[in-house]
């Protein structure tokens, strides 16, 4: 993703990024009030200054917000993504920056991880068939937005503690595969002192009774759906679709 800053150092690829991830949250959201409003503050910006930007009262907003108005349509919340945004850009891009940095440069990730995004998204239980996956905890009727294939050993030898965000990709609406496990734990930790949280961990390699406990706990308190699957790396990518 090294292409989300121009010749000229300029953000350019990374807004259309964040404007995408900011109204998927929020039209798939079951209470998209609440992801509005999580989003604005996120950006620090106050109800009285986006209702502003819009040419509207803020009461529309708060109404938006309380869900006393019906969820805001798709040309609306595209329309309040631009006004975060150009807020965000007129006060020095310090969101839009920060996000840019997130994604980063993933290419130098390349012999520890893949990433592959869905241009629509996938129920979970079609990855599950797709890898003769087990659930080991949680529902498999969620959305997936992509996956990242993790080879586990290198990941814990040379991805520096700032890049494990980095295998989110666009969305952290994703599946984290990962490989070369022994019992789970490891991968599970990681998710868990991470602030940013996948839609669903698949182990490969090892059979639901090989899991650690310790790693469905984590599933069970952080509620992400655990899966198992026998599949190698090369059958994990070909059920996929990758490339």
């Amino acid at each position: 993703m090294s292409m989300l800053m121009n010749s000229g150092g300029e953000i350019s690829n990374a807004r259309g990024l964040l404007a995408e991830k900011i109204a998927g949250e929020i039209t798939l959201s079951q209470n998209p009030g609440e992801t509005l409003r999580k989003w604005r503050r996120n950006f620090g910006i106050t109800q009285t200054d986006l209702s502003g930007r819009l040419g509207i009262s803020p009461s529309v907003i708060s109404d938006y917000e309380s869900g006393r108005r019906k969820s805001p349509g798709i040309m609306i919340v595209s329309k309040i993504i631009d006004a975060l945004l150009r807020i965000d850009e007129s006060r020095g891009c310090n969101v839009l920056r920060a996000y840019e940095d997130m994604w980063g440069d993933i290419l130098g990730l390349d012999s520890i991880c893949s990433v592959c995004e869905y241009p629509e998204p996938v129920h979970l239980a079609d990855i599950v068939l797709k890898l003769d996956a087990e659930m080991v905890y949680g529902n498999p009727d969620i959305s997936i937005w992509g996956y990242t294939i993790i080879d586990s050993l290198k990941a814990i030898v040379e991805m520096l503690p700032d890049q494990f965000q980095k295998i989110y990709g666009r969305s952290t609406a994703r599946a984290l595969i990962f490989t070369g496990v022994r019992s789970g734990r490891s991968p599970m930790v990681a998710v868990r002192v991470s602030n940013l949280k996948p839609g669903a961990v698949v182990l490969q390699g090892l059979e639901p009774s090989d899991v650690d406990s310790v790693a469905v706990r984590i599933a069970e308190i952080e509620n992400i759906p655990l899966l198992t699957t026998h599949f190698s790396v090369d059958e994990i990518s070909s059920a996929l679709g990758k490339g």
